[in-house]
């Protein structure tokens, strides 16, 4: 089994920046696939940044330009630094990443609020 434990949420302005990051451990043997996600109340859940092992980054419309997902093997860790932070992308923001064919199972994920 793969765990993962998101962190770095918290309040910021528009315009502000927040680096977020999800640290897998358990039965790791190498990362294949990372993603991060978000959810508003009453909404799905949304995928929001993805890599997969020696591929481009894919990014949603709505973040394009302003995210950027990238990890340190060495430290089983993925991070999405997010600038340019919108109203809109209040959210809890979760990740996933794939060890070979196993999922990870879903963290507490992080909340984001971008107010003024």
């Amino acid at each position: 089994q793969v765990q993962v434990v998101e962190s770095g949420g918290g309040l910021v302005q528009p315009g502000g920046s927040l680096r977020l990051s999800c640290a897998a451990s358990g039965s790791i043997f190498s990362i294949n696939f990372a993603g991060w996600y978000r959810q508003i109340p009453g909404k799905l859940r949304e995928l929001v940044a993805h890599m997969t092992s020696g591929g481009m980054p894919h990014y949603a419309d709505s973040v394009k330009g302003r995210f950027a997902i990238s990890r340190d093997n060495a430290k089983n860790t993925v991070f999405l630094q997010m600038n340019s932070l919108k109203p809109e992308d209040t959210a809890v923001y979760y990740c996933q990443c794939r060890s070979g064919s196993t999922w990870s199972t879903w963290g507490q994920g992080t909340q984001v609020t971008v107010s003024s």
